[in-house]
């Protein structure tokens, strides 16, 4: 579904945007769509991302086509995902191959032949977006970040069958550490030799990843590295949403209210709750300023019924 990268990513309409994006109902059906999805209530969601598009003249963010194709797939229906998957590779020339490949949603999809011919579209689209990139930097980035995710896209899977708590899942989390301490040793040799690169260099993918091997590294690393993501972020070369990210995390390993409220914790029945949050009340505004979703809407990620509080 939804990737870091896509959530990060620039969104592209199909065939330009329409009068029904200014009046809310499109925004609306797409939250609804993806409520559903996260729900696991899969036929819904794909439903609701075809009425999204139909209230908004059959126009669609490249974003929302992929994540209507996830819920068709877990639905069952190929047919409708490949359709949505097509046009975003075709018409919107989609190219992040490492994310569709290992998106577990889109697993019934593999023996399908079309899931071959889509691939090749993809590779072409990664080609000519590569282009004049620092190819031999993106390869290696793009290794760190199969790492980075490998074994935490195993997270969730495993609790559900063993449990948050269980020997297995405090297993991964080790195996996880191990290889965020062989990531981050890379990464300090690429910041080291070319500073901090942006997507104009090693394109989408490689700029988060970066972000993403210094939000999983130590207390010190992260605060060793925030000038120079700060001063990313005036660059243009990293968003100033991932920033905050890494802001609130270093917050909350010091003792303080985080800023955002990007930040969670499991409480002893395994239930998530926000850790302390500066100036509550205020927080989407914050939250607005760097390009963050509502708190609300961000709570519902992890099954959480939130409000934020009155002045």
């Amino acid at each position: 579904m939804k990737s870091l990268i896509a959530i990060i990513g620039v969104n592209l309409m199909l065939f330009g945007m329409a009068k029904a994006q200014s009046t809310g109902s499109y925004p609306d059906s797409i939250k609804k769509a993806f409520s559903l999805y996260e729900s696991k209530n899969y036929p819904a969601s794909a439903r609701a991302y075809s009425n999204a598009f139909k209230v908004n003249s059959w126009k669609g963010f490249s974003d929302d086509r992929y994540n209507a194709a996830c819920s068709w797939a877990l639905a069952g229906n190929a047919d409708s995902a490949f359709y949505q998957l097509e046009r975003v590779a075709n018409l919107l020339a989609y190219s992040n191959y490492a994310h569709i490949t290992t998106d577990t949603d889109l697993n019934s999809l593999h023996n399908d032949k079309r899931w071959s011919a889509l691939l090749a579209v993809i590779s072409k689209n990664k080609e000519k977006a590569e282009a004049n990139l620092n190819k031999p930097l993106v390869r290696e980035l793009e290794t760190i970040y199969a790492d980075d995710q490998g074994g935490r896209k195993k997270i969730d899977s495993l609790a559900k069958i063993y449990g948050l708590q269980s020997a297995q899942v405090k297993q991964l989390f080790k195996t996880i550490n191990v290889q965020d301490s062989i990531n981050l040793v890379k990464v300090k040799k690429i910041l080291d030799k070319h500073g901090w690169v942006g997507p104009d260099e090693v394109g989408t993918l490689g700029s988060i990843t970066l972000f993403l091997v210094i939000q999983h590294a130590d207390l010190a690393t992260q605060k060793h590295y925030l000038p120079a993501m700060r001063q990313a972020v005036k660059d243009k070369k990293l968003r100033a949403a991932n920033l905050a990210l890494l802001e609130d995390r270093i917050n909350i390993r010091e003792g303080k209210k985080q800023v955002y409220g990007s930040q969670l914790r499991s409480d002893a029945d395994g239930k998530m709750k926000f850790e302390p949050i500066e100036d509550e009340p205020n927080v989407d505004k914050r939250r607005a300023e760097v390009g963050l979703e509502p708190l609300k809407d961000y709570a519902k990620r992890f099954g959480l019924d939130y409000t934020v509080p009155e002045q």
